[in-house]
């Protein structure tokens, strides 16, 4: 595959605070990387020293085969970035603003027209174009960021909360877009939506305090969750110690946990002693105990239950760090 970012060893400073400490990746075309972290974990940091909006203070990002550096304009022209804000002329509508960004990219002719209503009817914003921006709602100033960022159809898009903002129809039209063109293009999104990153991206990684924690798909990173490979199973019945009890005695069980008790039904969750899930011996035996089974499904593993013990794991390391310090 293509590498069109390649990120090595980038850091950056604001005096004495890190806000990005050596970092370094690549992005291949046709991935969708998500940046997944706490506020001020260094995402819109990083995006910006990729954009050539911030100069690092070590290391180098390198967009299709030129440095930010050296070439920046070339690297620039590969870009479309939707910065963290979607900064806007709020006294432009939306279409003369698209007009103005369009020939600032070099459009020109029936050319500049044509890209300025396709990303019009992309992101749509048919019903307010003619608007003055100021008057629009925090959506749809989103989404005529985004129609900037895409008009010149670039190779590379860094995308800073895409989503910040739009309601839940709205989002799934931006998750939408994202997913159309990411075959052809390398896309950097930042979120700190969970559910995000699973609807979208292709490749995620977890950062926090500057630091890069985790690195894989979606899948392979929800795999890192203690929950990864368990069942869990709801029954119907009025006595659960006798199904705790035959579930504990399976060969292949680790142990069992009593989730909830609701309406006659009670919820149990089952951890595995091996790698794999144990959904055929606990299907199994609830067809051999005849129990009235209301659910059963295998728990794939949680996004948050990782970022959250990747994140705070970091997070008590810099302060025991900072705690030696202080002694030493």
């Amino acid at each position: 595959m293509t590498a069109m970012v390649e990120v090595s060893h980038l850091t950056k400073h604001f005096g004495a605070f890190t806000a990005v400490d050596d970092i370094s990746f690549k992005v291949n075309k046709g991935e969708v990387l998500g940046f997944l972290g706490p506020n001020g974990a260094g995402k819109s940091t990083t995006m910006k020293m990729i954009t050539g909006f911030l100069t690092p203070d070590a290391g180098t990002v390198i967009v299709g085969g030129d440095n930010i550096a050296t070439s920046p304009v070339a690297v620039k022209t590969r870009i479309g970035y939707l910065p963290e804000g979607a900064p806007l002329y709020s006294d432009m509508t939306p279409e003369g603003f698209l007009h103005f960004i369009a020939e600032i990219r070099g459009l020109r002719g029936a050319e500049k027209l044509r890209r300025v209503e396709d990303v019009i009817q992309q992101v749509n914003l048919e019903s307010v174009v003619y608007k003055p921006i100021e008057t629009l709602s925090k959506g749809f100033k989103r989404r005529v960021g985004l129609a900037q960022a895409i008009i010149h159809n670039p190779e590379v898009l860094i995308l800073d909360e895409p989503t910040d903002g739009l309601d839940p129809n709205q989002k799934f039209e931006v998750r939408s877009l994202i997913q159309g063109m990411a075959s052809k293009k390398a896309i950097i999104l930042s979120t700190h939506i969970l559910e995000e990153v699973d609807a979208v991206c292709s490749r995620a990684m977890i950062i926090a305090n500057g630091k890069l924690l985790a690195d894989g798909t979606p899948a392979s990173l929800a795999a890192k969750s203690p929950l990864h490979n368990c069942v869990e199973i709801t029954i119907r019945t009025d006595d659960p110690e006798p199904v705790s009890r035959d579930l504990e005695k399976l060969s292949d069980i680790k142990s069992v946990e009593k989730l909830t008790a609701n309406n006659g039904c009670v919820s149990f969750r089952v951890f595995s002693s091996t790698d794999q899930a144990p959904v055929s011996s606990v299907n199994q035996l609830a067809r051999d105990k005849d129990w009235k089974v209301e659910n059963l499904q295998v728990e794939r593993g949680r996004m948050d239950d990782v970022f959250r013990a990747v994140t705070t794991k970091q997070k008590i390391a810099q302060q025991d760090a900072a705690q030696q310090k202080a002694t030493s």
